[in-house]
């Protein structure tokens, strides 16, 4: 294609830019800045998009001459949209994204410069990985990573760089990301659901895991977030006590969009249009100034890629609009925090929605076979998934009367319960035609096809069947969405490819039928898996004690659930599904031990720093003003001054009291502090900060807050919640 043809392009392109501007249609603005199958039929060759288009759908390579030839025709579509670099666009292990940004431009050797962009730049790109986590993969020393183009995912642009999707491995070929994991379980459960699902269809040739995120956010008044330091340093307020006024009239909830956050949502939109997001509902949270957006369903791997290209984009904007968004699962004590809900499930390539109960009866028997199949891998992997949601953060969160508790169930409602205890009570063996009759009436026969509002919801339970999708509830806001799609799928993976061999093995040596066959595996899962479902209050201390019975785990916090990585089961199952391979596994497991250390020893120091620089003396200069009065009505009233000065010697008293056990649980928070830092081991240090570091929390905020109730509005150092949560 000529540059003439090019240039012709790109002119036309910026018409159609502008009048779509000037529509302002949602429709036509989406996908305007990405790298899509529209744009690759106008700047690649016919052989380059069915090369691109065979990788995406069927897996195969692209060879260094298609990846010249789609790296000529990206850079011509860049180039025409005003992109001046190009950037590979991962995801380390620090759960955000990276990027290093080079110039579309390269000199010649007789002098004179041009924009150059090939194949070899498109495929591969090697960062500086030394200051990224490896777990020990790599020394600090050893600086060597390499980024590797994900065609999955399309190209867009971003500003004025063209953005590449890629994976992040070592030198050595370990990945040193959360994608390349993610692929490999996509991958996995590709290969054996699509095993599955041919018992029912012989047609269907891939299957896919879908995603629909749900994103839970805080807009605060920049200004006002910068004048507090914890939130400027940790994401969230380590002090700071309640207004009077919080959640408890449920006034915000879905209530009208203030015009502030409404503006900044409408520009949010209309850029997440542009970059291919599908974003599609958005709406007012619980707590104050809390907010939620969430897309249309996509295929998981471009799901996790939006949402991260999602928070980035929600950061500028809300910059622009004079805001900070917080995404801390627990930014405010006494209101609610946020979460960000993955919504999942599994499609064919045939359009069938495998979770979706159907019309018939054979409909139905693959609903069922894909829905306890799901059930019987989140109960034999319950602890391994309650490790994906674990962080620091999320510790604040979960359980916490607004998010699930740490102990993983699953919620179906009563209907399909009913269904399922029915199934279970069939005979075993060989069914007689009339048990075949009854099944197929009665039981899978029973299923409608929409059952979106058959049941109630469970907003305790960590994974509810909401109708056609499983509905994770425990996964954080801030959290990469790669982390538990990775766990899920991979443990679906493994039950969906012991459930064909188990399958297979009655239909070729006990000679049953296929829906027999079925029938008696599921048969048996029903009642193995039985202990994960639950339907009651998952906040109850009753179902603590009954999940006790049932031995599902309760790892109440972040170095309690990651110690499940490294177990001998969960290593055989990634080298199994060819997912994370022990050094691997091993790594992940302690870059999340670290991180949380260093989350938790740096809200430690910054909230030492508020004590001792900011509250103390704020304290101290309130009690030396009434001194100063006590001491003038002294002078005034004489001896009777004690009965007039009544009121203000006992707020003396309460903040002298209130300032020795803020200065004394500091000192001891600091001293256990250093002693979890000299310890051996990265286990026993994130141990020792949950459990002698990150206590002392609490009670130095109570202490805190108890000031704040007592110092004078004009003298405390911190803006208040009262002004955080309801500045408009």
């Amino acid at each position: 294609m000529s540059n003439t043809r090019f240039g012709a392009i790109a002119e036309s392109g910026k018409r159609t830019h502008r009048k779509v501007e000037e529509t302002g249609k949602r429709s036509q603005l989406f996908g305007q800045q990405v790298f899509n199958e529209e744009k690759m039929l106008q700047f690649l060759t016919k052989e380059a998009l069915e090369k691109v288009k065979s990788a995406i759908f069927q897996g195969t390579k692209i060879d260094r001459k298609i990846a010249d030839q789609v790296a000529e025709g990206m850079k011509a579509w860049a180039l025409s949209m005003g992109a001046t670099h190009y950037t590979h666009w991962f995801q380390p292990l620090t759960g955000s994204t990276a990027e290093k940004h080079d110039a579309f431009f390269d000199i010649l050797p007789d002098g004179r410069a041009m924009e150059k962009f090939g194949g070899a730049q498109l495929v591969q790109q090697e960062p500086d990985a030394s200051s990224f986590p490896s777990g020990g993969i790599r020394n600090t020393f050893e600086a060597r990573g390499y980024t590797a183009w994900d065609p999955t995912s399309p190209a867009f642009i971003y500003k004025t760089t063209l953005c590449i999707p890629t994976i992040f491995v070592a030198y050595t070929g370990e990945a040193l990301d959360n994608k390349a994991p993610l692929l490999r379980a996509l991958h996995a459960i590709d290969e054996a659901a699509t095993s599955v699902a041919q018992y029912f269809d012989k047609n269907v040739r891939k299957v896919y895991a879908t995603l629909g995120w749900e994103q839970e956010y805080f807009l605060i008044d920049k200004a006002l977030a910068k004048s507090r330091l914890d939130l400027v340093m940790t994401g969230r307020t380590l002090v700071g006590n309640a207004a009077a006024k919080g959640q408890q009239l449920d006034d915000h909830y879905f209530g009208v969009i203030p015009s502030r956050a409404l503006s900044f949502m409408s520009d949010l939109e209309k850029q997440c249009t542009k970059l291919g997001i599908p974003v599609k509902t958005r709406h007012n949270e619980v707590a104050p100034n809390q907010f939620e957006l969430a897309p249309v369903f996509e295929e998981a791997n471009l799901s996790v890629d939006h949402n991260l290209l999602l928070m980035d984009v929600m950061e500028e904007i809300a910059d622009q609009h004079n805001f900070t968004v917080l995404f801390h699962e627990k930014p405010f004590a006494g209101v609610n925090g946020s979460g960000k809900h993955n919504n999942w499930s599994l499609a064919t390539d045939t359009g069938v929605n495998l979770l979706s109960p159907g019309s018939t009866p054979m409909k139905n028997l693959q609903f069922l076979t894909f829905f306890v199949n799901t059930i019987k891998a989140v109960d034999t992997y319950e602890e391994l998934l309650r490790s994906s949601i674990a962080s620091a953060s999320n510790d604040y969160r979960l359980g916490a009367n607004e998010a699930p508790p740490a102990i993983l169930s699953i919620f179906i409602g009563k209907q399909l319960s009913d269904v399922l205890d029915e199934l279970e009570g069939v005979s075993q063996g060989k069914l007689s035609p009339q048990e075949k009759t009854e099944l197929k009436l009665n039981v899978v026969g029973k299923i409608p096809e929409i059952l979106l509002d058959n049941t109630d919801r469970n907003r305790t339970s960590p994974f509810a069947f909401t109708g056609n999708k499983f509905e994770m509830r425990g996964v954080g806001a801030k959290t990469n969405c790669a982390k538990p799609m990775t766990i899920l799928n991979t443990i679906v993976a493994k039950q969906l490819s012991d459930f064909k061999k188990e399958v297979d093995v009655l239909i070729d040596k006990k000679n049953l039928k296929k829906d027999e066959a079925v029938f008696n595996v599921l048969r048996e899962y029903i009642k193995t898996s039985k202990r994960i479902r639950f339907d009651g209050d998952g906040y109850g201390i009753e179902w603590q004690d009954e999940a006790r019975k049932r031995k599902l785990s309760n790892n109440k916090n972040t170095p309690e659930a990651l110690q499940v990585l490294t177990s001998k089961n969960s290593i055989a199952l990634f080298k199994e599904m060819d997912v994370l391979s022990e050094v691997e596994l091993k790594a992940h497991q302690e870059v999340e031990l670290d991180a949380y250390i260093l989350h938790v020893q740096i809200e430690g120091r910054v909230l030492s720093e508020m004590v001792y620089n900011h509250i103390i003396p704020a304290a101290v200069n309130y009690q030396n003003s009434l001194l100063t009065n006590v001491q003038g009505l002294k002078e005034i009233y004489g001896a009777v001054y004690n009965k007039v000065a009544e009121g203000q010697l006992n707020i003396l008293e309460q903040i002298g009291e209130h300032l020795a056990e803020i200065k004394k649980q500091t000192d001891e928070m600091t001293a256990a502090r250093r002693r979890a830092n000299g310890l051996s081991t990265i286990n026993k240090k994130a141990q020792a900060y949950c459990n002698d570091v990150r206590p002392f929390f609490e009670t130095i905020r109570e202490q805190s807050d108890k000031l704040e109730k007592l110092v004078s509005d004009e003298v405390w150092p911190f803006t208040k919640y009262r002004e955080l949560l309801f500045a408009k």
